[in-house]
C-alpha cells in the first residue's frame, strides 16, 4: 500500500539530477564570494536584438494582448515559421496543419511524448544527449533504448540491432543535429539513410534542430525534412533561444507530419494557452525581420570558440574545436581521467573557480567528457584558462584529492 512517504511512480523513474550537485556547489562558492566563471548551463548571455525587444514593448502596451493567447500559436507566428522553413530549407509547410508553436522546444518534446507514448512503448534515443530527449518519454511511461551518437555505420548498425531485438518494437527514433552536447553535425546523405530505414521499419523520427543556425564551418546544417518522404514520418523541433538570444522568452516550434502535429496540438490544448501574445508577436518579428543579427550572434560564438580552443590549449587542455552549437565537448584531461566527469567538474569548481557540465549528466556514454558552454566573453574565457593552468600545475601535488592511476587499480 502506498504511504505518504513513498515516492510517486513517475518520480521513482527519474534519477537524481546530476547537474544539481554542481549547481549546489556553485551557489555555495558564490555565497562565499568566489568569482565563478560559469560554462555550465547553455544560457545565452547576449542581449536580444533591439528590434525584437521593441516589438515586444509595442505589443504589450495594447490591452487586448493581455488576454489568453492561442495554444498552437497565433496565425502570424505560424506563418512566419513556415516562411523561414521555405527560405532556409526549401520546405513548404501548411501553417495550419504542419506548424505548432511551443513554449520552448523542451515543452514541445515533453508534450509530444505525452501524446504518442503508451506505457512500455520503446523509444530509441541517442546517448549522450540533451536530457529531455530521454526523460520526456520516461515520464510518459516509455522505455528507452540508447544508440551511440554518430552519423556513420556504427550508428546504423546499432539502430538495426535495437529495432530487431527490442520487444515491443520501437515506435520512434530521436535525432539531434547539430548535437547537444557533442556538437556533431549530420548531412543529407545520413538523413536519407535514416529516413529510408525508418520508413521500412515503421518508425517515427523526432528531430531536434535547435542549433541549426549556430554553425562555423561548411554548409548550413540541413533539416531532416528536406529528405523526400520524411514528411510522412517525421516531426522537427526548433527554438529561437540560441538563434536570436531569446532563451528566457521560451519560444519554439514543431513542424512536419500532420498526424504528429495534430497529436501534439491536441495535448497542448488541454495544458496551456500558448506563450504570452506579445512574445509571439515579437517572435514573428524575429523570423520576418532582418537576419544580420543572427550572423552577428553566430560570429560571437565563433570568436568565443576560437578563444576557448586557443587559450585552453595554452593552459595544457586540448579542446576539440566544435563545428557547430554553442558547446565544446571535451575529454577529461588524462591526469584526471580516473575521477569521472562529476568529480572532475566539482574539483574544477573548487580549485579553479570554473564551472562546467559533467558529461555523465547527458547519459552513460557521456562519461569521460565535460561540456563547456560558450556563455562567457573572451576576457572571461582567458581568465578561466589562467585559473585552469594554475590548477593543472599544482595538481601533481594534490595526492589527497586526485586519485592516482596506480592506486585506481588496487
Amino acid at each position: 500500500m502506498l504511504t505518504v512517504k513513498d515516492e510517486f511512480h513517475r518520480i521513482k523513474r527519474l534519477p537524481p539530477y546530476v547537474f544539481e550537485e554542481v549547481n549546489r556547489l556553485k551557489g555555495a562558492a558564490r555565497a562565499k564570494g568566489a568569482d565563478i566563471i560559469d560554462f555550465g548551463m547553455g544560457n545565452p548571455d547576449m542581449p536580444t536584438p533591439q528590434h525584437i525587444v521593441d516589438k515586444l514593448i509595442e505589443t504589450v502596451r495594447k490591452p487586448r494582448t493581455n488576454r489568453y493567447s492561442a495554444s498552437k500559436g497565433i496565425p502570424g507566428l505560424r506563418k512566419a515559421q513556415a516562411r523561414y522553413y521555405e527560405k532556409r530549407f526549401g520546405i513548404k509547410l501548411n501553417p495550419d496543419t504542419q506548424v505548432v508553436a511551443t513554449i520552448g522546444s523542451k515543452e514541445g518534446f515533453a508534450n509530444l511524448a505525452q501524446a504518442i507514448t503508451a506505457p512500455g512503448d520503446v523509444i530509441l534515443v541517442p546517448n549522450p544527449t540533451y536530457p529531455i530527449h530521454e526523460f520526456g518519454f520516461i515520464i510518459s511511461g516509455g522505455s528507452i533504448r540508447h544508440l551511440p551518437v554518430g552519423t556513420g555505420s556504427e550508428f546504423m548498425t546499432a539502430l538495426d540491432h535495437e529495432v530487431v531485438n527490442s520487444v515491443p518494437k520501437p515506435i520512434a527514433l530521436v535525432l539531434n543535429f547539430p548535437s547537444n552536447p557533442t556538437a556533431l553535425v549530420a548531412d543529407l546523405d545520413f538523413y536519407r539513410e535514416v529516413v529510408a530505414y525508418a520508413k521500412k521499419n515503421d518508425l517515427y523520427i523526432i528531430s531536434d534542430v535547435a542549433y541549426a543556425e549556430i554553425y562555423f564551418e561548411g554548409d548550413p546544417p540541413p533539416s531532416l525534412l528536406q529528405v523526400e518522404g520524411a514528411m510522412d514520418i517525421a516531426i522537427e523541433f526548433s527554438s529561437l533561444s540560441k538563434t536570436y538570444a531569446m532563451p528566457g522568452w521560451r519560444m519554439g516550434f514543431a513542424v512536419g507530419n500532420e498526424r504528429l502535429i495534430a497529436a501534439l496540438t491536441r495535448v497542448k490544448s488541454y495544458l496551456d494557452y500558448g506563450a504570452f501574445t506579445p512574445i509571439q508577436v515579437a517572435a514573428a518579428t524575429a523570423l520576418n525581420g532582418p537576419q544580420d543579427c543572427v550572423d552577428e550572434i553566430r560570429g560571437i560564438y565563433r570568436s568565443r570558440r576560437d578563444c576557448l580552443v586557443d587559450s585552453m590549449g595554452r593552459a595544457g587542455w586540448d579542446i576539440p574545436s566544435p563545428p557547430a552549437t554553442m558547446f565544446a565537448w571535451v575529454p577529461i584531461p588524462e591526469m584526471f581521467a580516473d575521477m569521472g566527469s562529476l568529480e572532475f567538474s566539482k574539483l574544477l569548481l573548487e580549485k579553479a573557480d570554473v564551472a562546467v557540465s559533467p558529461g555523465i549528466g547527458f547519459g552513460q556514454y557521456g562519461e569521460g567528457y565535460v561540456r563547456i558552454a560558450l556563455v562567457e566573453n573572451e576576457h572571461r574565457i582567458r581568465q578561466a584558462a589562467r585559473n585552469i593552468k594554475r590548477f593543472f600545475n599544482e595538481a601533481p601535488n594534490m595526492h589527497n584529492v586526485i586519485p592516482m592511476k596506480q592506486n585506481s587499480k588496487r
